[in-house]
């Protein structure tokens, strides 16, 4: 658990909402509607990380509101959880042009804004939705068909994390066969949210060196419903 308390940890989310809604770092901010940030519950044990923002979510400023986002919940449902319990976020925070994928340097200018809200949710287990989320986290450039559904140990954050890769919900809406495989592994995520860390076995730090370059100091996220029009906080957190 972190060693700041939940309501400083909230403040510093809030903050660091602000700094990304400001963010320049790459010419996606040129295109945004809104930053689409992350949203759910601050204190959550566990966390979701997908890729990157589409059409509606780059429209409401909140992470899989979509088809996509509906499939989530539906899975979530399934093994007895509700999004508000639950932290969602993004690699990136800003859409890509026609949803294409992130480009590594993309990836890059919005890691530390990762790295940063995973050390102040402080979630137990982080489930990588599809490859970009995947490797990223894992630090490894195995595909997610390799990789999904079998748990995996990280330190990532300063802290010794799960880390469980998933199919995204989006491409299991373009293959249906692959919605299955996901039922499954939520299965296997639901146990491993009641499992312990296995004591370490190796140093894998995976620092968050990077979040000090404009992500260090400031994060967001507030434990009640957060949705303010123009110029106001808009992130949909819970408590």
């Amino acid at each position: 658990m972190s060693e700041l308390p939940a309501e400083r940890r909230r403040e510093l989310l809030v903050e660091l909402l602000r700094e990304a809604r400001g963010c320049c770092r790459c010419p996606l901010h040129e295109g945004r509607t809104k930053v689409v940030f992350g949203m759910g519950n601050a204190d959550a044990s566990l966390m979701f990380v997908g890729e990157a923002p589409g059409f509606h979510e780059d429209q409401q400023g909140l992470p899989f509101v979509g088809r996509a986002g509906q499939l989530l919940e539906e899975l979530l449902r399934g093994i007895g959880l509700e999004r508000r319990e639950v932290f969602i976020a993004n690699v990136l925070k800003c859409r890509p042009p026609g949803n294409r994928d992130p480009l590594p340097a993309e990836i890059e200018a919005c890691k530390p804004f990762l790295l940063r809200q995973i050390e102040l949710v402080d979630p137990r287990v982080i489930a990588t939705l599809g490859n970009f989320a995947t490797k990223l986290l894992t630090r490894s450039q195995r595909g997610i068909g390799a990789v999904h559904g079998t748990p995996q140990v990280h330190e990532i954050a300063g802290r010794r994390r799960w880390v469980m890769p998933l199919y995204h919900p989006a491409a299991a809406l373009r293959t249906p066969r692959l919605v299955d495989e996901l039922r499954l592994d939520f299965r296997a995520l639901a146990e491993l949210l009641r499992a312990p860390l296995p004591a370490p076995v190796r140093s894998d730090a995976f620092a968050v060196a990077d979040g000090s370059s404009g992500a260090g100091s400031s994060a967001e996220s507030e434990p009640q419903a957060t949705a303010a029009a123009d110029g106001a906080l808009q992130l949909g957190l819970f408590g």
